[in-house]
């Protein structure tokens, strides 16, 4: 069909393949290939028989439905925000085209965030970014766990309880290879807690320039004000349209209002005109500036 369409569906074809290839093996009560290649079989918590036709639909549902569905909804949810923000900055220019529209769920995401107010709208944006960032760490710590205890290596089988039960091999080549896989568990925890305190140390970063802007933003330049205005159209911020107040530039040499830039750097860390990526705290206030 081509690479287009491919690359529009190619989530769904992923899942698709993985539902197929577990209701063919775990819910019709095989083993997967790798299972059968190692010699263990999936058991309940007991360690004495087999899970339940129930716990082992429960598994695939969380393995691969439920992250699918999550990580559609925070895509759609992010998308609408980001549309209501810029559609509120700039109400003359028609919304962003280019996001598919194929599901159900857009439309009612849709719906829904059209109901909030411009607070519950800031909040909601903080929520979906902090979840998007702390699922893959929440993966990367689970993992860590795994390495560490050597069981349960998805999330979803630590929820239902589902272990493996290796048969045949020898017990002291298990043990020296849980031994090794320990101290690797070690050094993932040590790599996630790094990974947190920067993105601590940026979150810091970011609460330092909101500061610094509410203690400016009351400020009166009405010298550089008028100056600007006789500046003409170069002295207009490209995101509100309106006398750049606050001049603030980008790495990128870009200027806008202090409070319209860092608005838009909440939501996109990129350059609005150029699109150059850039961190939040890497914007430079221009104070005294008489452009």
């Amino acid at each position: 069909a081509g690479a287009r369409p491919w690359l529009a569906w190619r989530r769904e074809v992923e899942l698709l393949s993985d539902v197929a290839y577990f209701v063919l093996t775990t819910l019709s009560g095989y083993q997967t290939l790798g299972e059968e290649y190692v010699n263990i079989i999936q058991v309940d918590p007991s360690k004495k028989k087999v899970p339940s036709f129930l716990r082992r639909a429960l598994f695939i549902s969380l393995h691969t439905l439920i992250p699918y569905c999550l990580e559609k909804a925070l895509l759609h949810l992010q998308h609408e925000l980001q549309v209501e923000a810029e559609e509120s900055r700039s109400p003359e220019n028609p919304p962003a085209l280019g996001f598919p529209s194929r599901s159900f769920i857009r439309s009612w995401i849709r719906k829904q965030v059209g109901q909030l107010s411009e607070q519950q709208k800031k909040r909601a944006s903080q929520v979906v970014d902090v979840l998007k960032q702390s699922i893959p760490l929440l993966h990367r710590l689970h993992l860590a766990v795994f390495y560490i205890q050597g069981t349960f290596y998805h999330l979803s089988k630590r929820v239902t309880g589902i272990s493996y039960l290796h048969f045949g091999g020898l017990q002291g080549e298990d043990q020296s290879i849980r031994s090794s896989y320990k101290f690797l568990g070690i050094i993932s925890l040590f790599h996630l807690l790094l990974t947190i305190g920067v993105q601590m140390y940026s979150f810091k970063q970011k609460q330092r320039a909101r500061q610094e802007w509410r203690l400016h933003r009351n400020l009166t330049h009405q010298k550089s004000r008028s100056k600007e205005a006789a500046a003409g159209r170069q002295s207009r911020c490209t995101l509100c349209l309106e006398e750049r107040r606050h001049s603030t530039a980008t790495p990128c040499g870009h200027l806008f209002c202090w409070e319209c830039i860092t608005a838009w750097c909440s939501t996109r860390a990129e350059c609005p005109l150029c699109r150059e990526k850039f961190h939040p705290q890497k914007l430079i206030y221009l104070r005294h500036y008489q452009m």
